[in-house]
């Protein structure tokens, strides 16, 4: 009996097809109606997609934390941010003169920072009791100044260095695409600290420390200026695709535009948002392909057994604690991913726009509508979610003005009319609650 009512439960194979199906069937019309629901735009439809694919990557990470672990991240945000600070350190110019104002004092104050935590590590490890503590106080406090002194003058001349302009370090120029793994390098590195100190405690603990620690990269981020120049925010990240200026400047590409019955700049666009798509759908397909190898492997059979019962798993002889963290570093380096990814799209690094309502709630909510623990449905619950949350914007407005029809004319008619695009959050928060009443798995439950 209990076969059968698993059996029944088990959703159906036609499910997944028919559900991307149905999303995709939403960007078509996107693209190609034009009325009080749809753009008729193949540039919005394009856009609507890229930015899709990279929230399922983001998606993708947050699934594996939670999904396979059980890991509650609260902090998505800032491993978003720490991404995203790839591409300005890896893809953008050399800023003239930054170097030599403060760049080997820098490197100095960095030296001396993990000189401080290797001496200690090495004094927590090889001493006891009282003469530990001791020790390891004054290793903080003496590598703490000796760090500052070296740091802080080094910051001051390299922000003093063309304020106006630049402000900061610089990069090293390189091919953007060379910053997406050290974007996943920095956010795992980040993944690994915090691992070490809060996965030995309870999962609420680990929740509050990621949540206060993603707060923590957003303020660096938009206060160290010598950085990514703070709120100034920094432009002109190069790209990996052909720029819509040289395009709609090449006679070919014109002619070719013609044919195809649109402008020049309508084609440019398009041409370019089909390229950035080739490569996200290329990333979010390698994903998928080994996190659902690492999913249906030995290893990710012990995750799972682990999430679902610790205790039994430790009397197994598992290290619940270091499997937990090998686990927490991926998934925040596949989240610092789609920070990298997000950046090299926008070609701009605002560290003022990482609202942690839109990168931390958002991501969940599309973790928890695609079905948790199934990378498909983390990519479906992205896709559909962004679309929705962008169209909330135009249907918003609509769709109050339906409800308030038995209302009179202006007054407090007109102010929800004019307010519904703000009410984008209250959108989701009710289709997360509609989920979650009749799919509680997901739309794609973890099979």
């Amino acid at each position: 009996m209990s076969s059968n009512r698993q059996a029944d439960a088990r959703p159906s194979p036609l499910r997944a097809p028919l559900l991307f199906l149905a999303v995709a069937v939403l960007l078509l019309l996107e693209g190609s109606v034009s009325n009080a629901m749809f753009s008729g735009s193949w540039n919005s439809a394009l856009a609507l997609l890229n930015m899709g694919l990279i929230s399922a990557v983001a998606a993708l990470g947050v699934n594996m934390i939670w999904g396979y672990g059980g890991l509650f991240n609260a902090g998505v945000v800032g491993f978003i941010g720490l991404g995203g600070l790839a591409p300005v350190l890896i893809s953008t110019p050399q800023v003239a003169g930054a170097w030599a104002a403060g760049g080997p004092r820098l490197m100095l104050a960095l030296a001396a920072g993990l000189a401080t935590m290797v001496l200690v590590w090495a004094a927590a490890q090889r001493l006891r009791g009282l003469p530990r503590g001791v020790v390891v106080t004054l290793v903080i406090v003496a590598g703490y100044v000796a760090t500052r002194m070296l740091f802080d003058p080094a910051v001051a001349a390299i922000e003093a260095n063309n304020p106006a302009k630049a402000g900061n370090i610089g990069g090293l120029g390189l091919p953007v695409v060379l910053s997406w793994p050290v974007g996943m390098v920095l956010a795992a590195a980040a993944a690994w600290g915090i691992g070490k100190v809060a996965l030995g405690l309870r999962s609420d603990y680990l929740a509050i420390a990621t949540l206060g620690i993603g707060e923590i990269i957003v303020a660096i981020l938009k206060n160290e200026g010598w950085l990514a120049r703070g709120v100034l925010n920094i432009t002109g990240i190069p790209r990996p695709v052909p720029y819509e200026l040289a395009l709609q400047s090449n006679p070919e590409f014109v002619a070719a535009a013609a044919r195809w019955g649109m402008d020049a700049a309508t084609g440019s666009g398009i041409y370019v948002k089909l390229c950035y798509a080739a490569i996200f759908i290329a990333v979010v397909l390698t994903l998928i392909l080994l996190t659902e190898l690492a999913l249906y492997s030995p290893w990710g059979r012990m995750m799972r057994a682990i999430r679902d019962n610790e205790v039994a798993a430790e009397a197994m002889g598992k290290d619940v604690t270091r499997r937990h963290l090998q686990l927490f570093v991926l998934g925040c380096a596949v989240i610092g991913l789609s920070g990298a990814m997000m950046v090299t799209l926008d070609g701009l690094m605002a560290p003022g726009g990482y609202n942690p309502l839109r990168y931390t709630f958002l991501i969940w909510v599309m973790v928890i509508v695609g079905g948790s623990g199934n990378n498909w449905g983390a990519v479906l619950g992205a896709i559909l979610i962004w679309f929705l949350w962008i169209k909330a914007e135009v249907w918003g407005p609509a769709a109050m003005a339906v409800l308030t029809s038995p209302l009179s004319a202006g007054g407090l008619r007109a102010h929800l009319i004019e307010s519904a695009p703000q009410m984008r959050y209250l959108a989701m928060g009710v289709v997360l609650l509609l989920v979650l009443r009749f799919a509680p798995r997901g739309l794609l439950p973890e099979r």
